[in-house]
């Protein structure tokens, strides 16, 4: 009996939408044969309606889909559930990269791959998604409640509220005003390394490394778009932010106390 490739997979269900039939039958057979629990679609249409359906643990999506687009078909997945996505594509080039990872794609592979290697991209970024984020040492309220013990207790909450935002890191939610706010996978882990510890200046490079490892990047179109959309959704004037702050020529911070100038 061949020994797996990777850690023990038979609880991991993985929905494939590719619209080539060879891909999606080595893809079944390769990934069964691991352990996984495979769907697969022919479209985006399809796609869409089994991750519904199933909510898999993990999605490998074809880019060129033939009628709703791949981008499209991860703009909505990412609209239903943070569920991590790998994009698939011959096509090889930085745009289609950075177009995926900035739609919510936690990671890119290209055709033709290894299935080692796809295995093993599948674990890590599940590994990823599940870590937790690195301990606070105390909460950080600047409005409303006390959100956990004292700053000096050593314990780290899994809350905390800046402004009328509150965020929840052991349900992974966000609240604005009372509203659920949703984020993508990469938009909540974003929001935490700049929380983790708050008022720390995170550098360019060090958020790209630990947000996508696995993808090279040439440039941080990717990490903007993302510091855009936290600054729509939780910024009351996202044209002057308060709370997350560009630092020229370095990086980000987030202020909690919302005194950015």
């Amino acid at each position: 009996m061949t020994p797996s490739l990777v850690a023990p997979s038979d609880t991991i269900s993985v929905l494939v939408i590719d619209d080539e039939e060879s891909y999606r039958e080595a893809l079944t057979l390769g990934l069964s044969r691991e352990g996984f629990h495979v769907r697969v679609a022919e479209d985006g249409r399809q796609g869409i309606e089994a991750f519904e359906e199933q909510r898999p643990d993990i999605v490998l999506l074809d880019l060129m889909l033939p009628g709703i687009h791949g981008t499209e078909v991860c703009r909505r997945l990412q609209n239903i559930s943070p569920v991590p996505i790998i994009m698939v594509s011959a096509i090889n080039s930085e745009l289609d990269v950075v177009l995926g990872l900035e739609l919510g794609a936690a990671g890119y592979v290209t055709k033709p791959f290894r299935l080692r290697e796809l295995v093993a991209r599948i674990h890590a970024i599940l590994r990823r998604a599940s870590a937790p984020l690195p301990p606070m040492p105390g909460p950080v309220t600047v409005s409303g409640p006390a959100a956990g013990p004292p700053a000096d207790s050593g314990e780290s909450p899994d809350r905390m509220v800046f402004g009328d935002v509150e965020v929840d890191f052991h349900r992974r939610e966000v609240r604005r005003s009372g509203e659920t706010v949703h984020l993508s996978r990469q938009e909540f882990d974003l929001l935490g390394l700049l929380l983790h510890p708050a008022r720390r200046v995170r550098r360019r490079e060090e958020l790209i490394d630990l947000l996508w490892p696995d993808t090279e990047l040439t440039d941080s179109r990717t990490l903007d778009t993302h510091i855009y959309r936290l600054r729509n959704k939780l910024e009351p004037n996202p044209g002057g932010p308060r709370y997350i702050v560009t630092v020229r020529g370095v990086g980000f911070r987030l202020d909690p106390a919302g005194r950015a100038t």
